[in-house]
């Protein structure tokens, strides 16, 4: 929605993003019979929930294209041919000896692919498949293969010096007005990014390197020292990031691509030379920030921290992912786990809103939430309003229940009327709750009690853990008259409690299948918590 609430197709930033893209288009005078998004694909480490929004997202931008009438596709691009920079955590130490070598040209130290690069990009595009993503995929080594970018490497070769200029001018780095924003393969030891290349003869298309050592990260990477030439038709080698975004965006017609902060000084030069080397005006973009984990780092491929959708998947739903992705596209946010719960009741939220079911004053906002939810199902909802269980009170069942575990749970689901018999989604949203259950704990809810609410709740407590035969209903009504609360407000408070939920099945039947010693434990924390 722009400033003046005005409703832009569903009224998401998406459709937002999208209108302005195609509104650029128009200005630009180019052809809008179709317009390609693209997403790079990491080929060198473990893909993160990060780098699996980045495709996620500018699918998103693709559908409200195509829902705007004109027809898009997502560029799905592995770049396999980046040098390997170091080892992922998990991986055999055996591949410090590949450190500098195209990731196309490496072994999969587990067997399964051609490649580590297309055992690293299988990973995500596994993402992709799973949360329903169509793509168009282009892997580096065949598009270099092909030629297929053979004209402009053509023209940046013979504007290097210009593009070396214009790199120190937005970067301040200085590399590119010795040498060539191109790396060959060396021919001697099969390195990529050691190869210096200081020279291009135009006539021959060859250029002239030389294998040196550099630095990758912390390592120090030893080139061989090998001086020779390499063909830029026939040879292995590839563009330096600072020039090949815009490469790409000219040869695949691209007309949108996200990028992160942390390349910022790379589109800008990508830009450049696009624009002015390539006379291609640049793809629009918007800048997002990175997920962070919950100890507020950047998630990192190397360091360990990852969240991957396959971890994600064993516990929350396609829908829960997309829906973390789509929700918003700029600030920073700490991402992890411990946000399953939160995002598969969200998704409930958002779907009784759709179909009517909830109540909200903010029209506006309402059909914001509508909108987010048709893109969350990819543009395709249910026609009708399916069938909500709450993940939390799962995960709390699961606790109880591990033995027969699917059988009892859905026994009690039915007990409380939440269900009236078990079909193969009430055992799947059981089997990734219950494995939440196994592994974590509920995070809770931020609960304000005043002085009022605590000693009715201690109160309560007292009286569910001295009484075997307690009537809980009863008692509940007797404590909310004597302390002039609103019934509803004690049960709201009771249900965040024990299930950081704002609403649950019927509470003497939660209360006894969890345990009142168990609950009183949980009500004595929250009334004690400074």
């Amino acid at each position: 929605m722009d400033q003046n609430n005005k409703i832009i197709g569903k009224g998401t930033w998406i459709d937002k993003l999208a209108l302005e893209m195609i509104e650029r288009e128009k200005k630009l005078g180019r052809d809008t019979r179709m317009m390609r998004v693209e997403s790079g694909l990491g080929a060198s480490g473990i893909p993160h929930i990060g780098s699996l929004g980045d495709a996620v997202r500018a699918y998103g931008v693709k559908l409200a294209v195509e829902n705007f009438g004109y027809k898009s596709e997502l560029i799905a691009y592995s770049d396999d041919m980046d040098g390997l920079r170091n080892v992922p955590q998990g991986f055999p130490d055996n591949l410090k000896k590949d450190i500098g070598k195209m990731v196309s040209k490496i072994e999969d130290p587990f067997g399964c692919h051609d490649s580590y690069g297309m055992h690293m990009s299988s990973l995500l595009l596994d993402g992709l498949e799973k949360l329903g993503i169509k793509y168009v995929f282009r892997r580096a080594s065949d598009v270099y293969k092909n030629n297929l970018l053979q004209t402009e490497i053509d023209k940046i070769l013979l504007n290097h010096t210009k593009i070396g200029l214009q790199i120190k001018e937005i970067t301040g780095q200085t590399k590119y007005n010795k040498y060539l924003p191109y790396f060959p393969v060396c021919k001697n030891c099969g390195k990529v990014y050691t190869t210096a290349a200081y020279e291009y003869m135009h006539d021959e298309k060859k250029v002239k390197y030389l294998c040196k050592d550099i630095t990758i990260g912390d390592h120090v990477v030893n080139g061989c020292q090998h001086n020779g030439e390499a063909s830029i038709i026939n040879d292995l080698g590839k563009l330096a990031w600072k020039v090949e975004f815009a490469a790409r965006w000219k040869a695949f017609d691209i007309r949108f691509e996200a990028y992160g902060k942390d390349i910022m000084s790379s589109v800008n030069t990508n830009d450049w030379v696009s624009d002015i080397i390539l006379e291609y005006k640049h793809p629009y973009h918007v800048k997002y920030e990175m997920f962070l984990d919950k100890n507020g780092k950047k998630i990192s491929k190397s360091s360990g921290n990852v969240v991957t959708h396959q971890n994600w998947l064993k516990y929350g739903s396609a829908r829960s992912i997309l829906l973390l992705l789509y929700k918003r596209i700029t600030g920073s946010r700490e991402v992890g786990l411990e946000d399953i719960p939160s995002l598969m009741c969200e998704y409930n939220e958002i779907e009784n809103i759709f179909f009517n079911k909830h109540k909200h004053d903010n029209k506006t906002k309402i059909i914001k939430l509508k909108g987010l939810y048709e893109y969350v199902n990819l543009l395709t909802p249910p026609k009708n309003k399916p069938l909500h269980i709450d993940y939390r009170l799962l995960v709390k069942l699961s606790k109880i229940f591990k033995e027969n575990r699917i059988k009892m749970v859905s026994e009690k689901l039915i007990e409380y009327g939440v269900i009236s018999k078990s079909t193969t989604y009430v055992e799947d949203v059981i089997n990734m709750a219950g494995r939440y259950a196994d592994d974590f704990e509920l995070e809770n809810i931020n609960i304000k009690l005043d002085d009022k609410m605590k000693n009715a709740l201690e109160e309560f407590t007292n009286a569910i853990m001295i009484k075997e035969d307690i009537d809980i209903q009863n008692t509940i009504y007797n404590i909310t008259q004597k302390y002039n609360i609103k019934t509803k407000d004690f049960f709201k408070i009771l249900y965040q409690i024990i299930l950081s939920s704002n609403n649950g099945p019927k509470i003497s039947k939660l209360i006894n299948d969890i345990g009142k010693q168990q609950v009183a434990k949980n009500i004595f924390s929250h009334i004690n918590e400074k």
